[in-house]
């Protein structure tokens, strides 16, 4: 599902970022509710230039969160809740970052397991997050894309849940 967000996009960049776990619900500019067989509800939330991702108990948050240091780790193992987050900053060459862009927007458009959102004054200024609906091995999983033209990064996240 696109989007077209009427919020201002927050100036910052990928190195404003930190990865939250648990915490409150915060305000959304778009919401996208997923069922999946035999899950509980999968909420998808934009947050501007950062996501929230609620599932169960499980609230994950990447936002440049107030009172909090940025640090997104590049990885994060904790096989005690069956949790899997892996990050990575992309600065690409030339047009790289528009062609990645245009492709992410145009693959997920129509997906009814996506929600993504184009900030008004660049189409590049965007967040987006899609649900992989039926993983291996009965593994839940989720990927997202904070794109930064201002700084020329886009922020890929990759989550996988084990046990729910």
């Amino acid at each position: 599902m696109l989007v077209c967000l009427d919020a201002p996009y927050v100036d910052t960049s990928a190195a404003d970022l930190s990865l939250a776990l648990g915490g409150p619900e915060l305000p959304a500019l778009a919401v996208r509710d997923i069922d999946l067989p035999g899950l509980p509800r999968l909420r998808l939330r934009l947050l501007g230039a950062s996501h929230q991702v609620m599932l169960g108990r499980l609230t994950e948050t990447v936002a440049c969160l107030p009172g909090r240091p940025p640090h997104l780790p590049d990885a994060l193992h904790d096989e005690t809740a069956g949790y899997r987050f892996m990050a990575t900053v992309l600065r690409p060459d030339g047009d790289g970052l528009r062609t990645r862009v245009a492709a992410l927007r145009a693959e997920l458009a129509e997906d009814p397991y996506a929600l993504i959102g184009v900030f008004p004054g660049d189409e590049d200024a965007v967040t987006a997050l899609s649900v992989r609906p039926r993983p291996p091995d009965g593994l839940l999983a989720w990927r997202t894309w904070h794109v930064y033209p201002q700084t020329n990064e886009l922020v890929l996240t990759e989550t996988v849940v084990e046990e729910l």
